[in-house]
């Protein structure tokens, strides 16, 4: 088969476990450049966190980030080609609820996070994102006021309690938006219409091609429709089980090259 696109999720896919790219990895998305794969990121990141893993690998594609809620050009003066937002009622309403509850917030909007307070969970966000951010206090007065929606809200748990949370809000709002896990400890709320597997059709449309042409390598639940929309869909070694299933290929895991390694053999 001709492919001529390849999507990569970056956290736990082609990031190493110290959020790095490693020597292997790149060079086989090199090599992939030269033999005429177009190569972007399609990750949960926020625009500006993902852009400089982009640079780092030429990418001259646009990049799928927010899981799909903003493609916006990767050079240039970086013109946005499709965004999706949450409706500002929907977020408030989950704000006043979640935080009721005692669940910790990361709100996005325009490029930029905000979070309540600083405390464990902003901190553990930035020890894998390394992105500014401004406490602002009580969210949801903070969304009022700005009159703007929200590309993304994150919910931070780590006491076990995301997936009854996920339950409950899919419970109202599953058909209007998309609420999924990214990470064991990260539920991703975005427009229903913000998955990435819907960006990476835009995108494919948008340079020509078919899906029988894309080639997606993804990690976790919010990379099933992408891996079940391209040609070849592989799931990292590290994925769970229900990711696995929905992929065409199991590469080796983040740390061992996993990336390169399914290049390498099935690819190039």
């Amino acid at each position: 088969m001709d492919y001529k696109l390849l999507a990569l999720d970056l956290d736990d896919t082609l990031l190493n476990e110290k959020f790095r790219i490693s020597p292997r990895n790149a060079e086989a998305l090199k090599e992939a450049a030269r033999q005429g794969i177009g190569v972007t990121l399609a990750t949960g990141r926020m625009f500006r966190s993902s852009l400089p893993f982009a640079r780092e690998l030429n990418i001259g594609l646009p990049l799928i980030t927010y899981h799909g809620a903003l493609i916006k050009e990767s050079t240039g003066e970086g013109k946005v080609l499709s965004k999706w937002s949450v409706p500002r009622d929907l977020a408030l309403e989950i704000l006043h609820y979640g935080e009721g509850e005692g669940f910790h917030f990361n709100i996005y909007l325009d490029d930029k996070l905000y979070v309540g307070e600083e405390n464990e969970h902003s901190r553990y966000y930035q020890s894998i994102a390394s992105i500014p951010l401004e406490t602002v206090g009580n969210l949801g007065s903070f969304l009022e006021k700005t009159g703007e929606e929200p590309t993304k809200l994150t919910v931070i748990d780590r006491l076990g309690r995301l997936e009854g949370l996920q339950k409950v809000l899919l419970e109202k709002y599953a058909s209007d938006l998309s609420i999924l896990q990214s990470r064991p400890f990260f539920l991703e709320i975005t427009h229903r219409e913000a998955t990435k597997g819907r960006a990476l059709k835009f995108l494919a449309e948008r340079e020509g091609l078919s899906s029988s042409q894309v080639i997606a390598i993804g990690d976790s639940y919010n990379d099933v429709d992408m891996l079940q929309y391209a040609g070849v869909g592989v799931a990292m070694g590290n994925a769970p089980p229900d990711v696995k299933k929905a992929a065409d290929f199991v590469a080796m895991t983040n740390v061992e090259d996993g990336v390169a390694r399914f290049l390498e053999n099935y690819i190039l």
